[in-house]
């Protein structure tokens, strides 16, 4: 049932408490052709410049400023962008953080949580045991679990993307937005509630809002592909499967062909360094998995940067 609590009066609440908190991330209209869409007006919303390299501290925030958090402090599972927010709202709101992450996190996401002063424990190779694993600890120590997307106040968090896109761009038609367990696609579509046309977009290897929205309710789906460590839980979450199956217009599936491609693209044109997950909205446009028509005003959410792709070289001595 859709819980009409995950609306915009309270996403526009959740707004004004996390703002000292976050960056307000940057707009940009390019020309189309740059990606090979002649006719199309393309809007990026920068998020990979939020604090952290992604759009998570939002509802780390949201989570931490509004919920009682116990002397015990915190503890979050993750591919890595969540946990690297939790640990960072934790820092700054002076509370101990436990992040548990699969072996399949990258590098630069462990170097991210580790740097914020969180305890990092590597747990599995999925997200899920991952998971049961942060469970496990929370119930042993009795800190606060923060859900990556599968929690009331991360989905309110989440949706103050779409708040603030709107504010800073009023004239969408059309919305691409990555898709993992569904926080971030949930709170946008909670903001907008069918004003734009809502697009998920899915890697071919993780196609956990496809085979939910066939089936009717969240069921697992496979867990593979290059950005198994941010779009790959296994299944999406409940609460935010409402608000898809009422907002979302459909969901396009991206190879790890494509992202890579378009990771690659984003670099080449804008010198933006993205994480697979977060050039996956921008591979639905490449592949022609989503195939905009012309004049269309697409907006597209660039929500990840935690790669060590770019190779800046050593200072010679």
């Amino acid at each position: 049932m859709l819980d009409t609590t995950i609306g915009q009066s309270r996403i526009a609440g959740t707004e004004e408490l996390i703002r000292p908190y976050i960056r307000r991330t940057p707009v940009v209209e390019i020309n189309g052709a740059d990606f090979g869409l002649d006719s199309v007006r393309l809007i990026l919303k920068l998020e990979l410049l939020q604090h952290t390299g992604s759009f998570k501290p939002r509802g780390a925030f949201t989570n931490l400023l509004t919920r009682e958090v116990p002397d015990a402090g915190v503890v979050a599972a993750s591919g890595g962008n969540h946990g690297a927010a939790v640990a960072f709202a934790a820092n700054k709101l002076g509370k101990p953080a436990t992040i548990f992450v699969p072996s399949i996190a990258s590098p630069a996401k462990m170097d991210r949580i580790r740097s914020y002063g969180a305890t990092l424990m590597v747990v599995g190779d999925r997200y899920v045991e991952s998971l049961a694993a942060s469970e496990r600890c929370a119930a042993e120590s009795g800190a606060l679990q923060v859900h990556a997307y599968d929690q009331v106040e991360t989905l309110l968090g989440q949706g103050t993307i779409g708040l603030e896109f709107e504010q800073q761009y009023s004239e969408l038609d059309t919305l691409l937005v990555a898709v993992g367990g569904g926080g971030l696609i949930g709170g946008i579509a909670a903001w907008y509630a069918g004003r734009v046309k809502l697009i998920g977009v899915e890697p071919e290897a993780a196609p956990t809002l496809e085979y939910a929205l066939r089936a009717g309710h969240p069921v697992d789906a496979p867990a593979g592909g290059i950005a198994a460590d941010s779009l790959a839980p296994k299944r999406v979450g409940d609460l935010m499967f409402p608000l898809a199956q009422a907002y979302v217009n459909r969901v396009a599936l991206v190879s790890d062909a494509a992202i890579h491609q378009a990771q690659q693209r984003l670099w080449d044109v804008l010198r933006l360094a993205t994480e697979p997950g977060g050039a996956a909205a921008i591979g639905a446009l490449l592949s022609r998995a989503y195939e905009p028509e012309p004049g269309e005003r697409v907006g597209v959410l660039i929500c990840g940067a935690n790669t060590k792709a770019v190779d800046f070289g050593v200072l010679a001595a």
